[in-house]
């Protein structure tokens, strides 16, 4: 007897381009991406995301498919991974374990930073409206680089330390989203700030990384 499954949501949360199955990312910021070359270091980053809306907006407007799409900004929250080269989680794993935090170029870039749970409230509410979107799903509140760090310093180790490093090829040198088309449409705004939900990332990433330091040393 074959069993055929009727699915009333399939969430892809990625990129087609990405090599693991599930990340958190957007093209669309303040900073105008189609103003870089489509044959940048980060063209695979931005092509891949436009090619997936494309392809998103084709069957439903041929296949009569129902659809939502959403920018999902930086996110971070317990249970990332450890060395996943993410801006948070690489200066909160550096914190633990006592290495320099890696800023590139002067650390006056800015990224906007949202945690986790609130990303899902909006992503819910996007599945559960009417709206195909595109809407912006990310926390407007901007930190530079150096003010990150600040943050990370004050909730993990305030002797933590900083090491520069020459910036990556076509950083962007800002990243805010605009989320008023989601507060109109969907309610939905996000309720954390970085303050509040770095310490609940941190307590994750203190446990994880302080076994693996006690299995090395067991070993």
């Amino acid at each position: 007897m074959s069993f055929l499954p009727r699915i009333k949501q399939s969430n892809h949360v990625g990129c087609f381009w990405q090599k693991y199955p599930i990340r958190f990312a957007s093209r669309r910021t303040v900073e105008d991406s189609s103003k870089r070359s489509r044959l940048c270091v980060r063209s695979c980053y931005d092509e891949g995301k436009r090619t997936a809306e494309t392809l998103t907006m084709d069957y439903s407007q041929n296949e009569g498919v129902e659809v939502r799409i959403a920018h999902i900004f930086n996110t971070y929250g317990p249970r990332m991974c450890l060395d996943d080269g993410r801006v948070v989680s690489n200066f909160v794993s550096q914190a633990f374990r006592k290495q320099p935090m890696t800023i590139y170029g002067d650390g006056k870039q800015t990224r906007s930073f949202q945690y986790v749970s609130d990303l899902v409230e909006g992503l819910m509410a996007l599945m559960e409206g009417e709206h195909i979107g595109p809407f912006n799903l990310g926390n407007p509140g901007e930190f530079t680089m150096l003010e990150l760090a600040q943050v990370v310093k004050e909730t993990i180790d305030p002797n933590a330390t900083i090491e520069f490093k020459k910036n990556t090829v076509d950083d962007p040198q800002k990243r805010k989203p605009d989320i008023s088309k989601a507060k109109v449409l969907l309610n939905w705004e996000p309720k954390l700030q970085l303050r509040e939900g770095l310490p609940r990332m941190a307590l994750d990433f203190k446990n994880r990384i302080f076994k693996e330091i006690e299995d090395e040393l067991d070993k």
